[in-house]
């Protein structure tokens, strides 16, 4: 507990609390729509605007917000009207979204930010400002959801029958998108962009076979995921280890036990269904 005595680890807690419950809320939307490769594509496609932000000497978190909005709004409307050949737009766009902010990063003109920290993450260095702006975004996110929840919950599970209420899933949809790229610039402080799409999906991949309802997802997502980002917070510190992949690599464990437990559960039942019926 001393560890709460320095500001810098308080800030990092706190932040590690709003993203993961903006992952947990999110998660799940991309988890149950089968979202997660536009997801790492907004994600990466994000870096391009680290690197604008560096070129023309603005704020990177702003660059990396910017772009973020301006790919969720490209990658909704082109997936809304060639979801044939989505996948392959996606994989173009994330890779010249790195390209761009690699080319671009090389051609700023001065000293160049750590950018160690955009792709692993930093949450160490998180200020007041940055909590500030994590706790709003956080709540925008949780009152959106709360108010559009009944109709993102018709479209998760049966997009035709949603159309059929009158429900404008195109409008749900890129408003979901939106909701993920905003969800992107604060876990891109967390753990990274290439960690990202790891803390949106691991969480709710355990949760789902946790919970029977999309709301129970969420929450067991959120708790997930915020024991994930402390217990990676603490062993980073404890053992000088970098966090955003510490976080990470908790998870990862922790998917790979659940799995071959769930494995083993399952073969074993099986087996003891198979005798029970052979004895009656």
């Amino acid at each position: 507990m001393s560890i709460l005595e320095f500001e810098f680890f308080r800030n990092a807690l706190a932040a590690g609390l709003l993203v993961s419950i903006a992952c947990g809320i999110l998660g799940t939307f991309v988890v149950v729509n089968r979202l997660v490769f536009i997801a790492g594509g907004i994600a990466h496609a994000a870096y391009g605007g680290v690197g604008l932000a560096l070129y023309f000497g603005f704020s990177p978190v702003l660059g990396t917000f910017l772009m973020s909005i301006l790919s969720s709004l490209f990658l909704g409307a082109i997936t809304l009207n060639r979801k044939s050949r989505s996948d392959t737009v996606i994989g173009v766009f994330w890779a010249a979204g790195m390209a761009m902010g690699v080319i671009l990063t090389d051609l700023a003109p001065g000293y160049n930010v750590d950018l160690m920290s955009f792709l692993f993450g930093s949450i160490l260095s998180v200020s007041r400002t940055d909590l500030v702006l994590m706790a709003v975004m956080t709540t925008v996110i949780a009152l959106v959801v709360a108010v559009l929840f009944r109709h993102l919950q018709i479209m998760s599970y049966d997009e035709d029958f949603a159309k059929i209420r009158g429900i404008r899933t195109d409008r749900i949809y890129l408003a979901l998108l939106l909701m993920i790229g905003v969800s992107v610039v604060m876990t891109i402080r967390i753990v990274g962009l290439i960690l990202v799409i790891a803390l949106l999906t691991i969480p709710t991949y355990i949760a789902e076979s946790l919970a029977s309802t999309l709301k129970g997802m969420i929450l067991y997502s959120s708790g997930l995921a915020v024991v994930f980002t402390v217990s990676g917070l603490v062993l980073s510190y404890r053992f000088n280890l970098t966090t955003g992949p510490t976080i990470i690599a908790i998870a990862s464990l922790c998917f790979a036990l659940f799995v071959g437990f769930s494995e083993i559960f399952r073969r074993y039942k099986t087996v003891r269904d198979c005798s029970t019926a052979e004895q009656e």
